[in-house]
């Protein structure tokens, strides 16, 4: 699986971003189901985001966005990784948090 590049410059396109690309796995209509997120944190420092999407028929869509390595990977409904996007100036986690509260 290729690794595409893309520029989301806040918290906002990153969101759309992972909403969309995630709707059009499954072809659902994009905004139509809520996109939840959590911050992710190790050692008790955050270190990602979680955003997962459940739509019709149980089914739940997930990605995470690693803010050590600035990757989003994404995955389908049965857990397989189906896409690889690196961030080019992505922002960081504390602009996410700060959003988040």
């Amino acid at each position: 699986m290729p690794t595409e590049v893309q520029r989301l410059d806040d918290v906002h396109a990153i969101r759309n971003f992972v909403n969309q690309t995630l709707c059009e796995k499954d072809q659902l209509e994009t905004n139509s189901f809520p996109l939840y997120e959590k911050v992710l944190v190790r050692g008790g420092e955050p270190c990602g985001v979680y955003f997962y999407l459940y739509g019709p028929r149980s089914l739940c869509l997930t990605a995470i966005w690693e803010t050590d390595s600035n990757t989003i990977l994404f995955y389908g409904s049965r857990g397989e990784r189906f896409r690889k996007t690196q961030l080019v100036a992505a922002p960081r986690i504390d602009d996410v948090m700060s959003l988040s509260s």
